[in-house]
């Protein structure tokens, strides 16, 4: 793989992930409902989540994924599930409880990566987009690594900077009144997620 097919699989990468979509807006909803608690693991599972499609790509499990459709069809709708369970608590959660609000820590990695293993844009920018950007059939030990690399570093930035946009914006509310919003505002935020999701 050569320079320029790595620049333009980071620059495809960047634009796929900073358009709005179910992860972003999970996202944005959390960090606006609880701050930055939790927001690392969360990432990190939407991250690995990113780095599995890769790999089946690169691997050409194309023809596997089609073939368990049903279990990545009930992993999609795991992942709507949890975010519609997520958008009920914080629609009844109380503003003075916010930080406490959206559930458990323990869970934040496995939500985070059922919300992008069941997310089809993802799939498809791996599975369907990616074998036109790149060579597949080409890519040595090396060039796999790189993409890996590059899938962390790109959609890591684009995850980051969500995370600190939210925080920022989030600071400008500290009435219950306000908070009573805010949380609402995310509970909408992540049933559109949910219906994005489960539409696709």
């Amino acid at each position: 793989m050569n320079a320029s097919a790595g620049l333009l699989f980071a620059t495809a990468l960047a634009a796929a992930a900073a358009t709005p979509g179910p992860t972003i807006t999970a996202v944005v909803a959390r960090v606006l409902a609880r701050g930055r608690s939790g927001a690392l693991p969360f990432c990190l599972g939407l991250l690995l989540a990113e780095l599995f499609w890769l790999l089946c790509a690169i691997v050409g499990v194309g023809a596997l994924v089609a073939r368990f459709h049903g279990l990545f069809e009930a992993i999609r709708y795991a992942g709507v599930a949890w975010l519609l369970w997520l958008a009920w608590k914080l629609w009844h959660a109380p503003p003075v409880a916010a930080e406490a609000s959206a559930g458990s820590e323990s869970h934040a990695l496995l939500a985070g990566a059922g919300i992008a293993l069941g997310n089809p844009k993802t799939m498809l920018f791996y599975v369907a987009l990616l074998p036109g950007i790149v060579s597949l059939d080409t890519l040595s030990a090396r060039d796999t690594l790189l993409l890996c690399v590059l899938a962390t570093a790109v959609v890591g930035v684009v995850l980051g900077a969500c995370v600190l946009l939210a925080e920022r914006l989030r600071r400008h509310f500290h009435s219950p009144a306000a908070m009573r919003r805010v949380l609402r505002g995310s509970a909408l935020l992540m049933a559109a997620a949910a219906a994005a999701i489960a539409i696709h």
